[in-house]
């Protein structure tokens, strides 16, 4: 079984970041995943990632200060549920992809 991956190969931001992408595109080939490159500056070539990213930084991390990995955890959480459960989508007719839904309890009567 073959699986592929995308790379973006542009520069980032900081150098963490950067060598933490050369670690991973040094162990792709090890564990038998195949990479397509993405040229730099050329955010069309995939653009439903560069879509969501653009939102999630719009929407989120702009707006938002974290004091520790676990707020931006649970604050992140909060965000992508509303995201994918009330936020509305243009692509599935202005609804949200993966609407919640709730299921009525069963109603059982009780002796007193």
């Amino acid at each position: 079984m073959s699986f592929s991956c995308i790379v973006a190969t542009g520069n980032l931001s900081d150098n963490g970041a950067e060598f933490m992408a050369l670690a991973v595109r040094d162990w792709l080939p090890k564990v038998g995943v195949k990479t397509l490159y993405i040229e730099p500056g050329s955010p069309w070539e995939n653009g439903y990632c560069e879509s969501f990213n653009a939102r999630f930084r719009d929407e989120l991390l702009n707006g938002e200060i974290f004091y520790s990995l676990n707020e931006a955890r649970n604050v992140i959480e909060q965000w992508r549920r509303h995201y994918n459960t009330k936020r509305p989508h243009s692509a599935p007719g202005y609804r949200p992809p993966a609407p919640e839904s709730i299921m009525p309890m069963e109603v059982k009567r009780m002796m007193h």
